[in-house]
């Protein structure tokens, strides 16, 4: 067996004992296997935490509440704590709240040289007030909760890392940085700027989503998601008496839509789609105005720019010249994607899975939808790797989101191996 630190001989064997239901490979590290397998209840029990606190995206007076029990959390632990505010270049979108959530940052300096950015998200999909029909619970392997997969798992993942790391009184990094938004949701308006700077700062972005239940994998591509919003302008008039005299702005949109439907190209990952339009106001009025958003999605940042202009050019051809067309076009999210460094070290991660005798999944292909991940790795040619969170399932579901608890002691072993290693320089 290789040991990364001392222990003593009971220890050792206690270590060993408890490793069985994982089916642990001659070279797993005990040390680490052990102080997983004692966090497991504690993880547990953070999450019933978490989940107790309603944390929407647009509920500042939640997120101002889960993000000082995190700070506080981070500070038990040794960490330099501090609040960031959304700054005047948060990135402004349709659905952007007008209080922004603050971000949590937490700083661990170490004796090493590597330095390693450790992030998750705290805001979730869901309106307050859902709690109440819906707690924390544990049935059988699944612990559900409102969020507790999309990323509440995440953040409950950075803090017991961290508590194992104190428990071995491992230093060797240079600097853990720890960064937990309240903004993801709505695309990440106010804290992709500090997730670009700090993914150029570091050697090692390791990133908090969950896998999926069915899928234990890590991800080094996303998708890059963009939004396409029309606005039509057009005359009211009396439908019955005096139709003639407006400028159907229905009309109008549906011709923008149908000479539009078909921009998308699979050939390079190109999709866009019309999902949601509205109009009118009575049955009995010709609509003045009419609204529509597509959603688009792509695996290279530079498609952007090829896919706006493309529309910007199509809406010059109106159906009804008098009414007035407005376009927007909103970069939500750039692709993530995959580095020679990424795919380096998430093959490591794989050969540390074998050591508990588990097997992992490694997806350099576009997978689900975007990640803060990608602001990471916009600047920096460093690993970046996604879902380093839970096993979960049912992110975004009203009725049935819940992680596994069984893969609790496997993902802490992998997340704290990966930091011993890297700050010990042995992923290469």
């Amino acid at each position: 067996m290789i040991f990364h630190h001392k222990i003593s001989a009971a220890l050792v064997f206690t270590a060993i004992a408890m490793s069985a239901p994982l089916h642990a490979a001659a070279t797993v590290d005990s040390v680490v296997l052990a102080n997983a397998q004692q966090q497991k209840s504690k993880l547990l029990d953070t999450l019933n935490d978490l989940v107790s606190i309603e944390s929407g995206s647009g509920d500042r007076e939640g997120l101002d509440k889960i993000s000082a029990y995190i700070a506080d959390r981070f500070k038990a632990l040794g960490g330099k704590v501090e609040f960031i505010e959304p700054g005047a270049d948060s990135y402004r979108m349709h659905d952007t709240p007008a209080r922004i959530g603050r971000m949590v940052q937490a700083t661990f300096e170490g004796t090493g040289s590597k330095s390693i950015l450790l992030i998750a998200h705290m805001d979730t999909v869901y309106l307050k007030g859902m709690l109440a029909k819906q707690p924390f619970r544990v049935e059988g392997n699944r612990a559900y909760g409102l969020g507790i997969s999309d990323d509440k798992a995440g953040i409950a993942t950075i803090l017991h890392t961290l508590t194992m790391l104190k428990a071995m009184n491992f230093r060797e990094y240079g600097k853990i940085t720890v960064l937990i938004n309240g903004d993801e949701e709505i695309s990440s308006p106010a804290s992709r700027s500090v997730f670009t700077r700090l993914g150029a700062q570091h050697d090692l972005t390791l990133s908090h989503e969950s896998s999926s239940s069915t899928s234990d994998h890590l991800s080094l591509a996303t998708a890059g998601i963009a939004a396409v919003t029309l606005k039509v302008t057009g005359r009211a008039s009396h439908a019955g008496a005096a139709p003639e005299r407006g400028l159907n702005a229905v009309y109008e949109i549906a011709h923008q839509m149908l000479q539009t439907r078909d921009f998308s190209d699979p050939a390079k990952g190109i999709k866009m789609n019309w999902t949601m339009v509205s109009g009118g106001t009575n049955r009995n009025v010709i609509p003045a105005e009419a609204t529509a958003a597509a959603d688009v999605r792509v695996e290279r940042i530079s498609d952007y720019d090829g896919v706006e202009q493309k529309v910007r050019a199509a809406i010059k051809n109106q159906l009804i010249p008098e009414t007035k067309v407005a376009m927007s076009f909103e970069r939500r999210r750039p692709p993530m994607e995959s580095s020679p460094a990424g795919l380096t070290a998430a093959n490591y991660a794989k050969q540390i899975y074998t050591e508990i005798g588990r097997t992992l999944g490694v997806s350099s292909g576009i997978s689900g939808g975007g990640t803060d991940a990608a602001f990471a790795s916009l600047a920096t040619k460093n690993a970046v790797i996604e879902r380093f969170g839970l096993l979960g399932f049912g992110a975004h579901s009203n009725d049935d989101e819940y992680i596994l608890i069984d893969s609790i002691e496997p993902r802490l072993y992998l997340a704290t191996r990966m930091i011993i290693d890297f700050s010990r320089g042995l992923v290469k």
